[in-house]
């Protein structure tokens, strides 16, 4: 036995005596009540025994003393670190992983004639693998329709084209040969007033000729009276006056006849102006040519559109896989009629995703893009190492459908939450790839 236990059995023993020999001693005596004391003691004080002596004092063993204290130092460091960490460190489980979602339309309307047989709900699709094709019967027929209209109208405009060098030279000739010929009739004008004004000299010549003669045969017509000169020169003296006479009304005559020539003159030059005011709009009429040019190839233009966007119709009638991903939500079969807008299946890139946080507007103080983050993926209890990429520009409250309005006077403080985009850093584990949905916790490193 350890000598403690020595001691406190040697101190208990004179105590133990001394009870048997007052046990003796009360024989014959009625038992006392419960609490009642002893004959001739009065109460005794709390933690003492009747005979005087100190009861031992009742505790937790040492050990666990030195267990509790151990545990209370513990609890103090783990909330040191806890503490130290929530300073460096900002939290939420307000987050999920997110990712590009296609969702793959008709652009056209028709009767679905063929869907690719491997193209499965949940099943991976290469980038341009023909998945659906649309009857392209009507399509064939609209683009070749386009085509016959672009030919015929690249005809007309290709004519038009070769139409206004041609009369651009017939406006411009038809201009010179009308200012040439105005010019003409102006000169002939000069000429026939030149030619009237010497009919007028030779009047007033033969004027003047006529009058000498008449004269000269009265005066020869009194000699004859006087008997003073023969008959005969008498007779020459008259066929001279008559001479005259017929040379004065032939030049009066010439007068006349120069003076209608120089008023058809004239109206050759008011014709001939008249002529260069015509060709003078060859600008306005080459302008006509070209804008019929111009319409012309304004309505080619209008036709290749059309050319186009019947091609394109038709092409969209082969819908091809525009990124490689996981097909979902395919709702397209063959046979079926689909209409423009109408959403067959949905194609989810998994090699692009990323981590969208929604923390608290007091955890934003610090945080800042390209800062160190942790991402806890609940589905597998992986933690995934990656950046902060940017902050939202705005809360999610407000790209809601129905934004607070906080002037309306209901105005109750709500912390707000802006999302926050994470980058993860690496590429998808082929094994566990994170599908956009998944809920995951972010942790920031902000110090």
């Amino acid at each position: 036995m350890a000598p403690e236990t020595e001691v406190v059995e040697e101190q208990q023993a004179p105590g133990a005596a001394r009870t048997r020999e007052g046990e003796r001693a009360g024989e014959g005596r009625p038992p006392a009540s419960p609490g009642a004391p002893e004959p001739g003691r009065g109460p005794q004080p709390q933690g003492q025994r009747p005979d005087g002596e100190a009861a031992p004092r009742k505790g937790l063993p040492r050990r666990f003393r030195i267990a509790a204290l151990a545990a209370v130092a513990a609890l103090a460091v783990a909330g040191v670190l806890y503490w130290l960490h929530a300073r460096q460190y900002e939290d939420t489980d307000d987050a999920q992983v997110d990712g590009d979602i296609h969702p793959i339309s008709a652009r056209v309307n028709g009767t679905v004639s063929w869907v690719n047989p491997d193209v499965r709900a949940n099943q991976f699709v290469a980038a341009g693998t023909e998945m659906v094709n649309i009857d392209p019967g009507d399509f064939r027929a609209a683009a070749a329709s386009a085509q016959a209209e672009v030919d015929r109208l690249r005809a007309n405009a290709a004519a038009s084209g070769a139409e206004v060098p041609v009369q651009s030279a017939n406006a411009i000739g038809q201009l010179r040969v009308a200012e040439a010929a105005v010019a003409q009739a102006r000169q002939a004008v000069g000429t026939e007033l030149a030619n009237l004004n010497a009919a007028k000299s030779r009047v007033e010549q033969a004027q003047a000729t006529r009058t000498w003669a008449e004269s000269d045969r009265e005066r020869y017509s009194n000699l004859l009276a006087k008997q003073e000169i023969s008959r005969s020169e008498y007779d020459q003296r008259v066929t001279a006056a008559r001479t005259a006479q017929a040379v004065l009304d032939g030049a009066m005559a010439d007068v006349v006849a120069a003076e209608a020539r120089v008023a058809q003159a004239r109206a050759a030059v008011a014709q001939q102006e008249a002529n260069l005011g015509k060709a003078r709009t060859a600008p306005q009429q080459i302008a006509e040519v070209r804008a019929r040019w111009g319409s012309a190839n304004a309505d080619l233009a209008r036709a290749e559109a059309q050319l186009q966007m019947a091609r394109l119709n038709l092409s969209y009638t082969h819908l091809l896989a525009p990124i490689s991903g996981i097909v979902a939500n395919k709702s397209v079969e063959t046979g079926q009629r689909v209409q423009p807008g109408q959403e067959l299946l949905t194609i989810v890139q998994l090699d692009h995703v990323w981590v969208t946080a929604n923390f608290k507007e007091t955890q934003l103080r610090l945080m800042r893009p390209g800062q160190h983050a942790e991402v806890h993926v609940d589905a597998f209890g992986v933690d995934l190492p990656g950046h902060v990429e940017s902050i939202a520009p705005a809360t999610g409250a407000r790209f809601s459908l129905l934004p607070p309005e906080n002037a309306s006077g209901n105005f109750v403080k709500v912390v707000q939450r802006l999302p926050v985009r994470i980058r993860l850093n690496g590429g998808q584990n082929p094994q566990r790839p994170l599908r956009p949905g998944l809920s995951v916790e972010a942790s920031v490193k902000v110090q």
